[in-house]
């Protein structure tokens, strides 16, 4: 039985979300990966309750085959969250401060329906980039293009 009754209700993927995700790796994989290491789903000793982003960005580390635990006790340098049908924007922005609160430098929230990903640098304070933008991680140095996300 699971300890953590937000993953046993973590909402359902869908084609749109699936294929955001894998663009978003993708992008963020061609622009970024000789600095970082990008994952997908792995979940965070965030308190109250673990976490588990969509996707998260280390800092570039080699692969550890003998110790893979089944949550990070580390801060992931980014997170980042997609936003199901059954979502609320609400409720996405509920969680970013357990996010920053476990070390996290800065957290995307990714609006599927809009095209768009919001870009916070902390729980109050984003930016808004949408449809074919460059969006600007200003916290990480990272820029993607979503044209590329959103096709």
């Amino acid at each position: 039985m699971r300890n953590n009754l937000m993953e046993d209700i973590r909402p359902c993927h869908t084609t749109l979300s699936g294929a955001i995700k894998i663009n978003l790796g993708f992008e963020l994989k061609s622009k970024i990966s000789n600095l970082f290491r990008i994952v997908f789903s792995v979940t965070l000793a965030t308190k109250p309750c673990n976490t588990t982003p969509d996707l998260a960005i280390y800092p570039q580390q080699a692969l550890d085959f003998k110790n893979d635990p089944s949550r990070r006790e580390d801060a992931p340098l980014l997170v980042i969250e997609i936003q199901s049908a059954s979502q609320s924007t609400k409720e996405m922005v509920e969680k970013l401060e357990p996010y920053f609160d476990f070390g996290v430098k800065s957290c995307w929230i990714v609006i599927p329906t809009l095209q768009a990903i919001l870009v916070y640098d902390s729980p109050t304070h984003y930016e808004f980039y949408h449809e074919d933008e460059m969006l600007k991680d200003k916290t990480l140095n990272i820029e993607i293009d979503l044209k590329k996300v959103f096709e």
